[in-house]
């Protein structure tokens, strides 16, 4: 059994312990390297409807595939003469009309997948094989944490590690909040093994063990100092992901190196009675980023921190019979920043007359994407990471 293997195995298994070593790195600088890009990586988990996002309004076919889901045009705010998105999208609005906000439209990938699992496996490795166990993120920590000049690391606010930061040397780290940190660092147990620890008498894989329990405590009090600095006084929703914006900027003001933050908002799974469902969650997101980025700009962040929204999947077009919408296949990707290269839309929305089965069909693949953000925002070659690609986009 290798060491990696053992670790995953114990009782300390759980994302939030596994600590790469380039973190205890990173705690030991305050101050990030000038220019650094941050890149917040947010996922809309259950397969997010991006066709009652942004709303074809002057498209009878529209309204003919749902006349019950349908966005009436009054409703819609009015990006375009053709064009507006969801009213639960208000708060997101004025990004839009000060360019900085792209949307992608269609995007996808060869021969989709239509469950939430593969789905996501795909999204997440950046690749649509099956034997692929690292994520595209993880891969990035890999290449770029080996011997670099900076050390990078990546953030998750949640309680378990997506498969997006996990690579096959270097993981990125799961917390929920400062107060379980600060559990971690108060943590009897790792504390009486950390100074028990004798790196003479230990071998191996026990060595490495005692090593990342006290690399997990000197990780968490150097996220809890900065988290202690790093405050914010506007009003973030009261929510899981509203509080979870909340941290991830007061990480950032407080000047964490930090270069990936990464959080998920659940609950897109809209078989049935999705309008007001679907309403919820768009302005649960919506006011959140909103507020996020509004913070951010007046910390003068924005223009190095780049936003991205995905999700799984889109929904079929045409409405089903329980007032909500099946898996379908492409959709939209979100990106905000105040450094976009092209702002608004990115490219035409699908045209609901040339339809896959009555799904949308794709036209950009998401490696595309992927390869802009490595290349042109983190600095870094997107092949040795995705393998061979389409064109990348341009967006940033």
């Amino acid at each position: 059994m290798d060491r990696r293997s053992f670790i995953q195995g114990s009782l300390l298994a759980s994302s939030s312990w596994m600590v790469p070593s380039f973190i205890k790195k990173a705690a030991l600088r305050s101050v990030p390297p000038s220019g650094r890009q941050t890149l917040i990586v947010i996922q809309l988990s259950g397969g997010n409807d991006g066709l009652n996002c942004l709303i074809p309004f002057q498209n009878d076919l529209y309204y003919k595939y749902r006349p019950s889901l349908g966005i009436q045009k009054e409703a819609t705010i009015r990006i375009s003469d053709e064009l507006g998105l969801n009213p639960a999208l208000k708060a997101l609005a004025h990004l839009y009309d000060a360019g900085d906000l792209s949307i992608v439209n269609n995007v996808g990938y060869p021969n989709p997948d239509r469950s939430h699992f593969r789905s996501m496996d795909i999204w997440q490795t950046g690749n649509t094989n099956d034997d692929v166990s690292t994520g595209w993120l993880g891969r990035y920590l890999d290449s770029e944490c080996t011997g670099c000049i900076h050390s990078y690391h990546a953030i998750e606010i949640g309680d378990e590690l997506s498969l997006t930061l996990k690579g096959a040397d270097k993981d990125g780290f799961a917390m929920r909040g400062p107060k379980k940190l600060q559990q971690a660092i108060e943590n009897k147990f790792l504390l009486k093994l950390g100074k028990e620890h004798n790196p003479k008498q230990a071998h191996g894989t026990v060595d490495y063990l005692y090593k990342t329990m006290i690399e997990v405590q000197e990780s968490a009090h150097y996220l809890t100092q900065k988290a202690s600095k790093g405050r914010t006084n506007l009003p973030y929703p009261n929510s899981n992901f509203g509080q979870g914006l909340k941290q991830i900027a007061e990480l950032m003001i407080a000047g964490t190196e930090t270069s990936i933050y990464y959080i998920s908002l659940p609950g897109f799974d809209t078989h049935t009675y999705q309008k007001a469902r679907q309403e919820r969650l768009l302005s649960m997101y919506s006011d959140g980023v909103s507020t996020l980025v509004k913070d951010l700009k007046s910390h003068g962040l924005f223009d190095s921190t780049l936003i991205m929204t995905f999700s799984e999947f889109g929904r079929r077009v045409e409405e089903n019979g329980s007032l909500g919408t099946d898996h379908g296949t492409a959709n939209q990707v979100w990106m905000m920043s105040g450094s976009l290269k092209k702002a608004g839309l990115y490219n035409p929305i699908s045209d609901l007359t040339v339809l896959d089965q009555g799904d949308l069909k794709y036209q950009i693949d998401f490696r595309s994407v992927y390869a802009n953000v490595l290349e042109d925002w983190l600095d870094t070659k997107a092949t040795p990471i995705l393998g061979t690609i389409p064109p990348k986009t341009m967006i940033i």
